[in-house]
């Protein structure tokens, strides 16, 4: 008996159960239309940030090329690879920016101007780090050391590398002290051959305008025979060029064993920014400066923690996504989430609106819909009752003989759909229509049974 009942039970829940095939069959459209409209925003709306993206830095073992390096390793960390284009400097950068060869680039204050960066397309992210002027010169044997730069007229003296910040810089630092660049003789060679021809004392000086943290400015502040020049006049320079600072270097900072330097010396300072073109990626933009935060953030010789990376010191217009960073952090998602998926789902904010919006209607679609597909499983057959009925009234006239055989072959007709309507499989809440149509099938054979004259019992057909 129990294989028995395991069977009925089967067939009754097969003919019983709820249809998730018609249900699937109801709600693809529906889900084929809000896939489309995903795939069509995720193509259209802010498309995703490249993979890839080019860094102008500066001459080799430089601050800038130190520093890119570092940008290579923190982004790399976030699947964005950087390629290092080694430069000159800060004008050059500017060139290879503005001939959209670098994506990103180096760029020290005052190589350029704000309505300069406006025309060509430029924002900042930011400045990083000081970089102060340092005006390195040889000492001469009975001759004090230099105190005013215009004791500097017929000295020679390398101003900088060409392409770098440093030649505007220092002739615009010059011409506020009433020197002409043709007072002197000026050198651009690059930082390493004119170290070494300061230290073989073929040039009288030489100008840096880096970080303390490049090779070349550690080793020239502990030679002897080379002093730095000291800006006593650093807070007026200031005033005259707005976009320097007033640094101190402190007494002791190099060495504090044998005490270099032995007091303090005043500096003017740029600062160090980062600048892109402004059709770089936003999601690039908050991710260069979240790394410039972790790479300059800390405490240094010329700056206190946390003072760098800033929004100030730059001429350039600060990029949008990078003031917000620095007026409220980095962004909720990427704080908790990879960069990756924050920003996919930072870019699909909109259409999780629109969808909301669009679900609510064609979820009211799909209910319908699946109503209607599992009573049309019962209405068609009522289709074919409608046609043994009609079948039955035109011989109705016929010869006895001729009506009887009509009768006969609809009543098999009749026998036939009852038969495929038993094994019609709905939901248990569809129940009502089936033994409805059940109850139609069985009164137009009683009417055919009485057509014909027949005792009005019920068709062995007509059971389950």
């Amino acid at each position: 008996m129990k294989p028995v009942l395991r069977s009925t039970m089967s067939r009754i829940r097969k003919f019983t159960s709820f249809s998730l095939r018609d249900l699937f069959a109801s709600a693809t459209p529906t889900v084929l239309a809000i896939a489309a409209v995903c795939v069509i925003a995720y193509l259209i709306v802010d498309p995703a940030p490249p993979k890839h993206v080019v860094l102008g830095t500066g001459q080799d073992n430089s601050a800038y090329d130190a520093f890119g390096r570092k940008y290579r390793d923190q982004l790399a960390r976030e699947g964005i690879a950087v390629t290092l284009q080694g430069s000159h400097g800060s004008s050059d950068n500017l060139a290879q920016l503005n001939e959209r060869k670098v994506d990103i680039a180096f760029v020290q204050s005052g190589s350029t101007d704000e309505a300069e960066a406006e025309r060509r397309g430029l924002v900042s992210l930011g400045s990083l780090f000081t970089e102060p002027v340092w005006l390195f010169l040889r000492e001469k044997p009975g001759t004090a050391p230099v105190t005013q730069l215009t004791q500097l007229r017929g000295t020679k003296i390398n101003i900088g590398a060409q392409g770098s910040g440093a030649p505007r810089l220092f002739r615009q630092v010059l011409d506020v002290n009433g020197v002409a660049p043709g007072e002197l003789q000026t050198g651009q060679l690059d930082n390493t051959p004119a170290t070494v021809e300061l230290l073989e004392g073929r040039i009288d000086g030489l100008v840096f305008a880096a970080a303390p943290d490049d090779p070349l400015i550690q080793m020239l502040l502990q030679t002897p025979g080379i002093y730095l020049f000291d800006f006593a006049q650093a807070e007026a320079y200031t005033r005259r060029l707005p976009f320097l600072t007033h640094v101190t270097l402190p007494r002791g900072i190099v060495d504090l064993g044998r005490d270099l330097p032995a007091r303090d010396y005043q500096l003017i300072a740029p600062t160090a920014t980062l600048v892109a073109r402004d059709d770089l990626h936003p999601a690039l933009i908050e991710l260069f400066v979240q790394a410039a935060g972790k790479i300059h953030g800390g405490a240094g010789w010329f700056q206190q923690q946390g003072q760098f990376p800033s929004a100030k010191y730059t001429e350039i217009p600060v990029a949008d996504e990078a003031a917000k960073y620095y007026k409220d952090g980095a962004p909720l998602l990427q704080r908790y989430m990879s960069f990756w998926l924050a920003n996919f789902l930072d870019r699909m904010w909109v259409l999780l609106l629109a969808l909301s919006a669009l679900i609510l209607p064609l979820s009211k679609i799909v209910p319908p819909l699946y109503v209607w597909r599992i009573r049309s499983r019962i209405y068609r057959w009522y289709g074919q009752l409608r046609t043994v009925e009609q079948a039955v009234e035109t011989v109705k006239d016929a010869p006895p003989e001729q009506r009887a055989a009509a009768y006969a072959t609809q009543m098999a007709r009749l026998n036939d759909i009852e038969n495929l309507v038993n094994q019609i499989s709905i939901p248990l809440s569809f129940a009502e229509d089936l033994y409805g149509l059940r109850g139609h099938i069985q009164l137009v054979r009683l009417r055919i049974q009485a057509l014909l004259g027949q005792p009005h019992d019920e068709s062995p057909a007509a059971t389950v």
